[in-house]
């Protein structure tokens, strides 16, 4: 059992930064795949970025690539999502998830996930 739990949302300006952290419980988050996933009203959730047990293999949506980074840090049962040059179009509820296997970028691939935080990125 992993419980998930985000923070760092906010209403940040066009061209700002925002750090997301999520923090997990459990003594197996160490071999975990974890994911960042987002949704805006009215659309689906879609992925954002994934990171591997170890950290050594990272995926990324095209929309986000160059812009986020996902890091994690195991003793401290944490993942981060850095977000940089945001844009409108970046705003929505982010949720972070752990997944038994490998890294995947479709929701249903994930077993945990957190309530989420808001992004709101103004123009």
């Amino acid at each position: 059992q992993v419980q998930l739990v985000e923070s760092g949302g906010g209403l940040v300006q066009a061209g700002g930064s925002l750090r997301l952290s999520c923090a997990a419980s459990g003594r197996t988050f160490s071999t975990y795949a974890m994911g960042w996933f987002r949704q805006a009203p009215g659309k689906e959730r879609e992925f954002v970025a994934t990171i591997s047990w170890g950290g050594g293999s990272t995926s990324y949506a095209n929309s986000v690539k160059g812009r986020f980074t996902i890091s994690r840090d195991n003793a401290k049962n944490t993942v981060w999502l850095q977000m940089n040059s945001l844009k409108p179009e970046d705003t929505a509820v982010y949720y972070c998830a752990a997944a038994r296997g490998s890294i995947a970028t479709m929701p249903a691939a994930y077993d945990y996930w957190g309530q989420g935080t808001q992004v709101t990125v103004s123009s």
